[in-house]
Order: C-alpha cells, then structure tokens, then sequence
C-alpha cells in the first residue's frame, strides 16, 4: 500500500488569502497547503478519500490517470467542491465513478451537484455510483474498508482504515466505539487543525493524545492550518513517531 497526500491543509488552504501571516509569506514548500485529500495506491487500484475545491489541481500534481473510487468524509465544500472535476475519470472509465459515503454526505452530493442526478442530464455532466455506507466493513473490488464514525462538533465525520491504516480527518472527538475499531492502526493520518482549542477540530495536543493511545507506529498530522505554525518549527516540536504531513508526501506500509 502506498499512501500521497494530496492535501494537507485546512479549509481554506495556506496560504490564506489575503493574509500576511509568516506561515503565508513562508517560501518554504512544506507551507503551501491544498485542501486535505489523500490517495491510497493498492495493487495499481487507486482509491481517494474527499475531492475538494482543489482536486483538479491535485490529480495533475500526482499524474492520476484512473480513480478505482472516492471516499466521501463527510459534505463540507472543501470536502466535495471538486466534485465536478470526476468528468475526466468518467471520460477514462466511459461510465460513472464509485463513490463511498454516509447518509448525510449522500444527501448533500445529490443536492450540490443536482444537475448530474437531473432527470434530463445535459451531455458532459459529471456521473457518480454513489455508494451509502454505515458503520459496517464494505468491500471496493477485493479491498475492505472500514469506516468509522468521528464527531466534527456535532456533525458525523466518516473516517476510513484500511488494513492497518487509518485516515481520520474534521474531527475533534473520536466516540470510545471507534476507538476501538483503530485499534491495531499502524499508522494513522489525523486531523489537527492549530495548537490552541477550536470548536470541530482537534489542536495539535489532543491529536497528539490520540496517537499516543492508540500507540501507532507512524502518525502524520494533516488539516492543518496556518495558526499551527511555520512546518519546520513545528516539525522540531513533534515526538519520532509523529510528521506534520505536507503535499505530496508518499509513505509505503
């Protein structure tokens, strides 16, 4: 399994419009942050968990030919935004990409995006197998996916493990009944949004707690926005077995 980021940051990306912030104006490249997605490569089968305002963008960057699926979180626009942008892939596959999601999220695609479930379709229009899942194991092709249900404030968030990953994204509190179906994650992409509280997002502390619990072999901390800090004085800051994930950052399991 081999793991890109796509994305690492939060919902309006770094840097932050109009902003004159030193994380902003960093030249650094670690400090230019497009909406949190991540690309999962198994067996050649390419699956991508949320496709945000920048996910054109982002398929270029990474030279994606083919989506085997999407993996919805959840119905923030820096989630779903790009969703348009499937056209391609419907082009490649001459027919609809699968996507994996809740109940909530599958409402608000259907809704945004009313013109590609429209009766009468005008010709080009994006095509989606939307796919509801709930809290049980589902299988894309041979691979099962896990997903597991997160709280982003009071919105359900869906998280995803595969094997012994595990991408948790827009949380700030993790029930105890998926606590344990992290269990035995060896590594783990989570949400930390800036040090100091927020109201739906973890600060890097309590992400930090959540690794340290689930004593995870690798951890890389994503969703994150410029408040948190220039990359290389934070990343001095983080214990061995935690990275602040930056774009196109590619780890293997």
């Amino acid at each position: 399994m081999k793991v890109t980021i796509l994305g690492s940051g939060t919902s309006q990306g770094v840097p932050v419009i109009a902003c004159e912030c030193d994380v902003c104006r960093s030249t650094d490249e670690h400090d230019k942050r497009l909406r949190s997605s991540v690309m999962i490569d198994i067996e050649d089968k390419k699956l991508i968990i949320d496709a945000g305002p920048d996910f054109r963008t982002q398929m270029l960057q990474a030279q994606v030919k083919d989506v085997r699926a999407l993996l919805l979180t959840h119905e923030h626009k820096d989630h779903i935004g790009g969703l348009d942008d499937i056209r391609a892939f419907n082009w490649v596959k001459q027919g609809g990409v699968d996507v994996y999601c809740n109940y909530l999220t599958m409402k608000a695609v259907r809704k945004d995006y009313d013109y590609a479930f429209a009766k009468f379709k005008y010709p080009g229009v994006p095509e989606m197998n939307i796919h509801v899942v709930g809290e049980e194991p589902f299988l894309i092709d041979d691979i099962e996916v896990i997903p597991i249900t997160v709280m982003h404030y009071k919105l359900p968030v869906t998280a995803f493990r595969i094997a012994n990953f595990a991408y948790v994204t827009d949380a700030n509190y993790i029930p105890e009944e998926s606590m344990k179906k992290l269990e035995g994650v060896e590594y783990l992409v989570i949400n930390a949004l800036r040090k100091e509280p927020h109201l739906s997002h973890f600060t890097l502390g309590q992400a930090l707690e959540v690794v340290k619990r689930l004593n995870v072999k690798q951890a890389y901390i994503t969703h994150i926005g410029h408040q948190m800090g220039l990359h290389g004085d934070v990343s001095g800051e983080l214990p061995d077995n935690v990275k602040l994930a930056h774009d196109m950052l590619v780890f293997e399991l």
